[in-house]
């Protein structure tokens, strides 16, 4: 379709002007471009980095809101070792589940790069 077309059909009188009126192509996705091993290593980091982040922050709030119980608490020790329990629980999480919501901010990450 042209303009010259459109502006007929309107009733405007400009009909000399003929400029095609093509749509844009689509910018490429992430996922058309070819994964290089470099991209593969920077999801990697990435996916450690927010998964890591997220699940240590949510452990340690999480831990905030439980009260100490009367019994079978370890005391000191176990407040001392609760950091590194929390760690190691954050790196497990990280490999079961970062993907699923570090996945779409790579994408975006990949766009504005």
């Amino acid at each position: 379709m042209t303009i010259a077309a459109i502006q007929s059909g309107l009733g405007a009188g400009l009909g000399a002007l003929t400029l095609p009126l093509s749509p844009q192509p689509p910018a490429p996705s992430p996922e058309s471009r070819a994964p290089s091993p470099e991209s593969a290593e920077v999801r990697a980091a990435f996916n450690d980095f927010v998964g890591q982040t997220f699940f240590t922050q949510l452990l340690t709030e999480m831990r905030k809101t439980v009260e100490k119980p009367a019994y079978f608490h370890g005391g000191q020790t176990e407040e001392v070792f609760q950091a590194q329990m929390d760690q190691l629980l954050s790196e497990e999480l990280t490999e079961a589940s970062a993907e699923q919501f570090s996945g779409p901010m790579f994408e975006l990450f990949l766009l504005r790069r």
